[in-house]
């Protein structure tokens, strides 16, 4: 199952306010998004302006099929000149933190990343980019299989599904950077990340900083430009509010 939640548009955008979809996968294993064509059930309200996905697009990599059913809905809902921004595992990270590691295990105080034995030698073949499982286990929030993602396949594939890459960058590397700007301080401040104190301090301990290592944060740009009449007809929309009666949930039952 997949909820799709439509909300206004963030502020800070270089766009008028219109609408947003956000894909939060609520079932790894059976989520619509990857299996169902979301655009027919959107008809609607697409094309969107942006489209997110936090810390759930791995999971269509179990497959090809799936990773191409997401991406193709991300692709179909998005209006030309449309933004689509997430975060995933970051594999080059895992990868290397595997080759390091004396077995098959590595991890610290607050996750744990194990992968089968199909995977001893430690080598990954190119020609089988999807499929490649491990077990995460995040303490008091995750514990379940996920996937590899080859973030030179990730954006081939994007490619074909009419979708450019602005940005990549690990979360380490995301944070360091843009921590250097007021403004974003600011935000981190009021988001409770820099602890209540007089002094700004971050409120993760450094296993918890190791797992944050562990992620990248990603944009992507649908290719063309935006009809600037629909544009403008939709303003309206993006000023709407948006009640839990709005919530629309989708199965591929």
């Amino acid at each position: 199952m997949a909820m799709l939640t439509i909300i206004n548009a963030v502020k800070n955008l270089h766009f008028p306010p219109t609408l947003y979809v956000e894909i939060v996968l609520r079932s790894s294993h059976y989520a619509a998004a990857y299996v169902v064509r979301l655009d027919k059930v959107l008809a609607d309200d697409a094309p969107f302006d942006i489209c997110s996905c936090q810390f759930a697009l791995h999971y269509s990599w179990s497959t090809e099929a799936r990773a191409r059913r997401a991406l193709a809905n991300v692709s179909a809902l998005l209006r030309p000149g449309g933004t689509f921004i997430g975060t995933m595992p970051d594999a080059n990270v895992i990868i290397k933190k595997l080759r390091e590691a004396e077995g098959l295990v590595f991890g610290n105080s607050v996750y744990w990343i194990r992968f089968d034995e199909e995977f001893s030698e430690k080598k990954f073949k190119s020609s089988s980019p999807f499929g490649i499982q491990y077990k995460f286990h995040l303490e008091d929030a995750v514990d379940c299989p996920e996937w590899i993602v080859p973030f030179h396949v990730f954006k081939s594939l994007v490619e074909e599904y009419d979708m450019e890459l602005v940005f990549v960058k690990n979360s380490h590397e995301f944070v360091h950077e843009y921590m250097k700007k007021p403004e974003y301080v600011e935000l981190m401040r009021r988001l409770g990340a820099l602890g209540d104190g007089n002094q700004d301090q971050s409120t993760l301990s450094q296993d918890e900083w190791e797992v944050a290592y562990l992620y990248l944060a990603f944009v992507l740009r649908k290719r063309g430009q935006p009809d600037q009449a629909q544009v403008n007809g939709r303003r309206d929309k993006g000023k709407m509010h948006i009640s839990k009666e709005d919530i629309m949930y989708v199965s591929n039952d």
